[in-house]
Parts: C-alpha cells; structure tokens; sequence
C-alpha cells in the first residue's frame, strides 16, 4: 500500500506527476557547492567513526528514553552533499507519490513537473550544504538514517568543538528520530496520511496562494530588515500566510507532529549527557548562535524555504518534552507514542500543562 492512499482515493490519477523529482534530483547535483577539502585518509576515518557511532549513539539513546529494546541495531549511511540531495529527492517522491495533486495531462503538464523539478533542485541544493544528518523513513521500505560528512565536518571546525564529541552529538539526535519511527508502529503512516491530507487540497486554492504570495514575502522581507528581525516570524513562516483556513487546521497537525519529533531528539541530544559528550554545553552553545546566524540574504532564504520555522520547532518542541518528562517522568511522557490521539496539539505544544490535563488527567 502507498502511504497516504486512504487520502487519495477519490482524486483520479491523470497526466504526469506534477514534480520531477528525478530532475529536482539532477539540478540540484549541479548546484551543490564544494565541501570542505581534508586529507583522505582523514576523510575516511570520518566516514569509518559516524557510521560506527550511529550504533553506539542509538544504544545510549534506547537507555534513556526506553524505546526500541527488542529492535535490530543497524548502523547508518555516511554520504556526501550529492548523495543526500538524491536520497532526499528519492524520499520526497515517495512521500508524495500519492498526495500531490494530479499534473496536467499533455506536455504541458510535462513542461510544468519540470519546472516544478527545477525550482525543488534549487531548495535542496541550498539545504545540502546545512543538513547534517536526516532520518527519512519514506525513501525505503525500512527507512534510511543519513550522516552527510563533508557538513558535519565544515560544522565541527567552524564552531572550533572537539570532533568526536560533535559527531556523537550529532549521532544521538538522528538516532533518535530513527527510534521514534521504528519504535513506533503507527508513526510512519500517519505522518504520510497528514501530508496528504493537506497536499490534496492544494489544487483546489493554488491560484489563491498564489495570488497572496507577493505580499507574503513583502511581509517576511519587512520583518526580516525591522528591528525585531526573524523573532517576529510565526513558527511556520511564509508557508503559513498562504493557507486557506482549511490547509491550516491541517498544516497545524503536522506542524505539532514535527515540532514534537524535533524536540524530542534534541532534548535527548543534550539529556544523555556529558559522560558521552564532555563538552555537550559548550556544543549546545555554540550550536544554537550557529543556528541563529547568517547574513541578510541567507535569512531570507531560510525564512522563505521554513529553515527559521524549523529552528524555532526545536527550542518549543524541546520545552515541551522537558516539561512534560520534568511533571510525569519519561514512561508518562512515552504516551505520546501510545496513538495518534496522544500527540499534543499545536496549541498544547506551547502549553504542556493542557496536554498533561487531557492525557493524564
């Protein structure tokens, strides 16, 4: 079964997929920028080091938050700028095989999935560069967890951190989203069924948003130059001026989901502690100003590809999990995982005592 069908069943299929996610893949390869330039033999040690860290790291990560005991142990893909630009693609597609809405039929249709391809190969090329690590449970039948080494690296020597306590960092936060979809049965199929909940009623108001997308940027553009820059930004950026009420009770859902898995990992990140990585506060601080850095420019671009909204879901969604563990302990902070009616809802993301009253009573 394709994920997302239940969601899908009453659009008929017709004309080509509306993004050429193959020629997303192409351009972006030939926009990826160089990484950093290291001796091999140091390169090799890096890639040898993460790939047997995602295994050590996934150990410390099932003691702390007591998920996953009885799951094999795998150690994860290490890959280069290119190599996560083609594995991400290959995930995107299959998250949205089913619900993106149809494409024209004709070459027309043709002409416009490869627009659509180019304009997604731009995105990721200018994430291939950031992306340190990525849990995709949708590119295979059995998920792929990715280390993307020349960024880990470029990472580690601009924040002048200890190597190997950066890369188990690093480890422990995507080990933890793996955990959470192979841990959780139920995970991987809701997560697709919400996006193509809201994909599917993209055609029906893709002329309006496009209609308000002009003063969507305008108003991010303002924001970003006032004084109060990129902390006015709501949590979801340009992506949520241009929702109908409707994609925003749905982009709510998703967005509380997210917000939750990335907190979540970064709270386990920083919780296992500095008996795995000594320099854990120095790393989290340096991180974190990291995060909020850049020029004009690049700000931009981050607030209008979500990169703000995404960095703003780690510090809500990590309040939220230490909140919660802080009032009920890790197993009552585990009954998010128990069902799909568990999960905390937007609003209780920001209020954890609401989602504590209606879980635990």
């Amino acid at each position: 079964m394709n994920l997302g069908t239940a969601a899908r069943t009453d659009r008929p299929a017709h004309g080509p997929a509306p993004v050429d996610w193959g020629l997303a893949a192409a351009a972006a390869e030939r926009l990826v920028p160089g990484g950093p330039i290291i001796p091999r033999d140091e390169a090799d040690h890096v890639v040898r080091q993460l790939r047997e860290l995602t295994v050590i790291a996934e150990e410390h990560v099932r003691a702390l938050t007591g998920l996953g005991a009885d799951l094999p142990m795998r150690q994860g893909e290490v890959v280069d700028r290119r190599g996560w630009v083609r594995a991400a693609s290959a995930g995107l597609a299959a998250l949205t095989e089913d619900a993106l809405p149809p494409g024209y039929p004709g070459p027309f249709g043709s002409v416009l999935a490869g627009t659509a391809g180019v304009q997604a190969g731009m995105v990721l090329a200018f994430l291939s560069s950031r992306v340190l690590g990525q849990y995709d449970p949708f590119g295979t039948s059995e998920g792929r967890l990715l280390l993307v080494a020349p960024n880990v690296v470029a990472a580690q020597r601009s924040m002048d951190v200890p190597d190997e306590d950066f890369r188990m960092w690093v480890c422990l936060h995507e080990c933890t989203h793996r955990l959470q979809f192979t841990a959780v049965p139920w995970l991987r199929e809701h997560f697709a069924t919400e996006v193509a909940r809201l994909m599917s009623t993209l055609d029906a108001s893709a002329v309006g948003a496009l209609t308000r997308l002009p003063e969507a940027v305008r108003g991010i553009r303002e924001r970003v130059r006032g004084a109060e820059g990129l902390s006015a930004l709501g949590p979801i950026a340009l992506s949520e001026l241009l929702q109908s009420p409707e994609q925003r009770a749905a982009l709510d859902r998703i967005v509380a989901l997210s917000t939750l898995l990335e907190g979540h990992a970064d709270h386990v990140m920083d919780a296992v502690g500095p008996s795995v990585v000594p320099s854990v506060a120095v790393i989290r601080a340096r991180f974190t100003a990291r995060r909020r850095g850049g020029g004009m420019l690049d700000r931009l671009l981050r607030a209008l590809l979500g990169v703000e909204a995404k960095v703003r879901q780690y510090a809500e969604g990590s309040a939220f999990t230490r909140q919660v563990i802080d009032a009920v302990g890790m197993a009552g902070f585990n009954t998010v995982w128990t069902s799909p009616d568990t999960l905390p809802t937007r609003a209780e993301i920001t209020d954890p005592g609401a989602w504590l009253r209606r879980v635990h009573g």
